[in-house]
């Protein structure tokens, strides 16, 4: 039995042969493809951010950097596409280019914040 975030067997075996790292392919094997789609499904279905993700999937920049690479080679596309019609992963199927995020959610240096007193001039 699956875990509340996580996919169903019916799901896996729908997406399995699109996603990167097969045997059959170029390239490293990822052994851990399941395990990476869950901690995915677990950040968008929890709403945490990266660094929340708890240890059982992995290191969280590992994992955020993994999604990037699959996002920029429309690895997502195709897995929302072949599960578009999944009724338990409808409110998933977001396009992530209308959500914004604040500069600082990715670990952004804050800029020194200026005191009144340093605009004073000859003072």
């Amino acid at each position: 039995m699956a875990r509340r975030f996580e996919m169903t067997d019916e799901q896996w075996i729908r997406i399995e042969h699109l996603l990167p790292g097969r045997a059959d392919t170029p390239g490293a094997t990822a052994k851990d493809n399941r395990l990476f789609v869950d901690a995915v499904l677990w950040i968008a279905r929890t709403g945490a951010g990266w660094r929340d993700l708890p240890e059982r999937f992995g290191e969280w920049n590992s994992t955020f950097q993994r999604f990037n690479r699959w996002a920029k080679s429309g690895v997502w596309a195709k897995v929302m596409e072949a599960l578009g019609d999944d009724p338990y992963l409808e409110h998933l199927l977001i396009n992530s280019t209308v959500i914004r995020a604040h500069q600082h959610s990715a670990g952004a240096q804050k800029k020194a914040a200026s005191r009144p007193s340093d605009a004073r001039v000859g003072g």
